[in-house]
């Protein structure tokens, strides 16, 4: 190829990089800072309760206050307000005023998971058992003959909340069993999907009776016994209780070259840390700079600590109240990065990705125009005014970015906050970090897309 066709080339055709034939020395090594520090807040934070508490200790580290209304704010101020102990929101007071609107990135901390049903505890075959429910899309199949841990609350009627861990460092573990392969011909040739049916979901928790051979409900009882030892709780008090069964693995690096992390709860707490630590890290904006952390995204952002939610719209009204700006008028001039995960082109399962339209792993943040399922369904669809305000604010920043869809448009499809952040008015568009093995209760993603990902959300609030 000649000189003057190979400029021609890099003039007019779009080059989509590796990362690594990108990224400097010194984001090399800030990469590698920054993702230790994430994987200590996916180990801190398995469930959305723990991902607030954490979040919110963070903040407070950094100066962040709780927001109480009528709080005078300027410039500078860094205030938080903390949903029924689900979902957070953070504010950094920018320079300009809020009718030149916010700069916004909203992540999901909930992940999918096992929830207990109400009436949980039963005992079969001289064993005792927890029934679940799975929460989020799951494929049923995974969640069998892992190692698994209970996190979460139980609430008393007289107003106590009792933190509850279960299998936490040395104490004993739980499981899903499946059938044995010597007889599993006929489970065998089920769908995949229909192989683990939901009700055999249910967690082992014991074997060993309590009391005589001729007293009721020895296995329930031995359980109930130990959890009153341990809690002071009482059979009836798992109805008012959320327990989340949730892989016992800690996040770890992946690979020969540690390239990769491997963990639990990658969707969306990648994104939603990123966000975090962007804001953290920022200086005083020019714009007020908001980080929106919420819960349910999995199940379709319903319900008072979801996206869908008025403790979002409540927030940001109280803050524009604070400066006599109309809500209304502050969001039409709002931005908002809609952090959320991809799927990553796998090699192994090729025939489902477009592979000119897939985020590729270590080509960076991964920008989705629309998400959705088949002709869009679901989605908000940015306009072209907005993924070209998103590529300027990249390229400025040195952030490694590509566009992505999640597959096949016939494929599937799937959803984010999106939606509910632009039917606010506000101009919206997804962005986050590939993931491989999405939804899995150990997903993958590489160490530099979670970097460029924070990279990212950093440019958006100093834009």
């Amino acid at each position: 190829m000649s000189e003057e066709m190979k400029a021609l080339r890099e003039q007019l055709l779009n080059a989509n990089q590796n990362g690594y034939d990108r990224i400097s020395d010194s984001d090399l090594a800030a990469m590698e800072e920054y993702c230790a520090a994430y994987k200590n807040y996916l180990n801190e934070g398995k469930t959305e309760r723990e991902c607030a508490a954490n979040t919110v200790a963070l903040a407070e580290k950094n100066g962040f206050v709780p927001y109480k209304r009528g709080m005078a704010l300027k410039a500078g101020d860094k205030v938080y307000t903390l949903n029924r102990g689900k979902s957070v929101m953070l504010a950094v007071t920018g320079k300009e005023s809020l009718a030149k609107g916010t700069n916004i990135i909203a992540a999901h901390i909930d992940s999918p998971r096992l929830d207990l049903k109400p009436n949980p505890l039963y005992e079969e075959g001289e064993m005792a058992y927890f029934k679940t429910h799975y929460y989020g899309g799951i494929r049923k199949y995974q969640w069998v003959t892992i190692p698994l841990q209970m996190r979460g609350v139980v609430a008393l009627k007289n107003g106590e909340k009792i933190r509850v861990v279960l299998g936490e460092g040395d104490e004993p573990q739980y499981i899903i069993t499946d059938l044995l392969p010597h007889l599993g011909a006929e489970q065998g040739k089920k769908p995949l999907n229909e192989a683990i049916p939901a009700e055999t979901l249910n967690v082992l928790l014991g074997s060993r009776p309590l009391g005589d051979e001729d007293d009721k409900d020895r296995f329930k009882m031995q359980i109930m016994k130990r959890l009153h030892d341990k809690y002071g709780i009482l059979e009836a008090d798992l109805i008012s209780a959320e327990l989340e069964v949730v892989p016992v693995a800690n996040a770890t690096d992946i690979g020969l070259d540690a390239s990769l992390i491997g963990a639990y709860g990658h969707d969306d707490r990648v994104c939603a840390f990123a966000a975090l630590q962007g804001l953290l890290d920022s200086d005083v904006p020019n714009k007020t700079a908001v980080c929106m952390l919420a819960d349910k995204e999995e199940i379709g952002s319903m319900g008072v600590t979801g996206m869908q939610s008025a403790a979002f719209d409540t927030f940001m009204e109280d803050l524009c109240d604070s400066q006599g700006i109309s809500l209304r008028e502050c969001f039409e001039n709002s931005f908002c990065l809609s952090s959320d995960v991809t799927a990553a082109f796998d090699p192994n399962f090729a025939d489902v990705f477009d592979k000119r339209n897939v985020a590729r792993v270590n080509h960076g943040i991964g920008l989705c125009k629309y998400t959705g399922a088949r002709g869009k369904s679901g989605s908000s669809d940015a306009d072209a005014e907005t993924v070209a305000y998103i590529r300027r604010v990249f390229d400025e920043s040195e952030v490694v970015w590509q566009m992505s869809e999640l597959g096949k448009t016939d494929a599937g499809g799937g959803g984010t906050v999106a939606q509910y952040m632009a039917n606010r008015n506000i101009a919206t568009l997804d962005a986050g970090v590939p993931v491989l093995s999405m939804h899995a209760p150990f997903e993958t993603v590489a160490k530099l897309d979670c970097y460029m990902t924070y990279k990212g959300c950093k440019a958006v609030y100093k834009a």
